[in-house]
């Protein structure tokens, strides 16, 4: 039986972790490197690392960080932002990261997301999925730069057409639920794991541990992310692990 995980995430922005509300109001959440230790020391899964203004800036993911992160961790260490060309992904990967996650740059070159799994390995990408319901188009619509801008692309037809191309992750994230704290996207997670073979990692939303169990449960998710919860205390991954321990949820 698969094992669930659980994945803070450190949303970087200048330098220093950040957490808003649907991709706005960011606040200061401290120093990615101490964080990085905690979390590493509490038991987390994976850490997931996002420079967040680095596709809507134009500019790359900042390498010295993520080598100071690494230089912490014991766990997988998946860096995504700025990744733009194979040969970024070979400086992320050099500095420390296991995995890449790219989000805007797959959706303007599709063609990355084959290279970069015929070059390292389809477990080393991860694609990450910003999603806001549409009234329009009755579905999910993929949203990028940071959650800037709409894309043509249903969530669910990205989703297998990334998988199809060599995505070896989906680190999907609900934009309506994004920081609010009232539960993930169930509807949108089940879905979305349904429709690939790959795992899912249901972001988005968390508030309690309760969360956690409903997205593994009910949202058929592999591992669940979250981050305000985490960096603000208001628990601590490793209470998260024994809640779900206690539910009968086979954790790491």
């Amino acid at each position: 039986m698969i094992t669930k995980r659980i994945i803070p995430c450190l949303d970087v922005k200048d330098g220093r972790v950040v957490k808003g509300i649907q991709f706005v109001e960011l606040r200061d959440a401290g120093d990615p490197v101490e964080l990085a230790k905690v979390y590493d020391e509490q038991g987390a899964d994976e850490l997931v690392f996002l420079d967040i203004s680095a596709s809507h800036e134009g500019r790359k993911t900042m390498v010295e960080v993520v080598q100071d992160v690494a230089s912490q961790l014991a766990i997988p260490f998946t860096v995504g932002g700025g990744i733009n060309s194979l040969e970024d992904m070979k400086r992320i990967l050099r500095a420390g990261a296991d995995k890449v996650s790219l989000n805007t740059a797959a959706i303007v070159n599709p063609e990355l997301i084959t290279k970069g799994a015929d070059y390292f390995g389809t477990q080393c990408i991860v694609i990450a999925i910003d999603a806001k319901w549409d009234e329009t188009l009755g579905s999910w619509r993929v949203y990028t730069h940071g959650g800037r801008q709409a894309t043509d692309w249903e969530v669910i037809e990205w989703a297998q057409e990334v998988v199809k191309r060599g995505a070896g992750e989906i680190l999907l994230t609900s934009m309506d639920r994004d920081g609010e704290k009232r539960g993930f996207d169930l509807s949108l997670t089940k879905a979305v794991s349904e429709a690939v073979t790959v795992p899912v990692i249901a972001s988005g939303g968390a508030g309690e541990a309760k969360h956690f169990f409903e997205a593994f449960v009910e949202g058929k998710a592999d591992a669940a992310l979250a981050a305000s919860i985490f960096h603000y205390k208001e628990t601590s991954v490793s209470e998260v692990k024994n809640s779900l321990k206690a539910q009968g949820v086979n954790m790491r």
